[in-house]
């Protein structure tokens, strides 16, 4: 019933899904659904949570971890968010979509900024490192960085014919060594 509905929200929008729309989406009836789900919010909440969590547990642990550089702690944290929005894609596009119109959007986007923040974090502290530019705004650089990253959303295909590992290769080989023939 979730996967649906969070499919239902990704293609109507939330505000614009009723709980009668996934009724007749899954053939049920809507007591039927609330036989098992207390309202429309709570599957919203479920949604949001599955990228959330998957997002915050790796990015929390990577960004944690102090016997590794920053920039290698940015490369694994980059790997892992294009890992987890390929396996959570349904959920995570839920994510990138909430615009804080309810309660539980606008909580959702704080977990979600305490995640950004997180990784700008990172971002900083390679640059104190010395191991990415200077130059550049670090709050700049985790922006063009997790904006590649969530842009997947718009077109990468979990049975596609590119896997995730070998976009999360694309993606850190192209922030971190450029396009540039060497």
């Amino acid at each position: 019933m979730l996967r649906r509905a969070i499919d239902l929200f990704n293609r109507r929008g939330y505000d614009a899904t009723s709980m009668g729309d996934l009724a007749r989406e899954l053939g049920l009836s809507k007591s039927t659904i609330y036989h098992h789900v207390p309202s429309k919010e709570h599957l919203l909440a479920s949604g949001l949570d599955e990228a959330l969590d998957a997002l915050s547990s790796t990015v929390t642990a990577i960004a944690a971890t102090s016997s590794e550089s920053a920039e290698v702690r940015l490369r694994a944290a980059i790997r892992s968010s294009v890992e987890i929005l390929v396996a959570h894609l349904p959920a995570v596009t839920l994510l990138l979509r909430a615009r804080g119109n309810s309660e539980v959007e606008q909580a959702a986007l704080g977990r979600r900024r305490a995640i950004d923040d997180a990784l700008a974090g990172l971002v900083r502290d390679a640059v104190r490192e010395g191991s990415l530019r200077t130059d550049i705004d670090p709050e700049l650089i985790s922006r063009l960085l997790f904006g590649m990253v969530n842009g997947l959303v718009e077109w990468v295909n979990p049975e596609g014919p590119v896997e995730a590992a070998v976009l999360a290769d694309a993606i850190t080989g192209i922030a971190f060594d450029g396009l540039s023939r060497k």
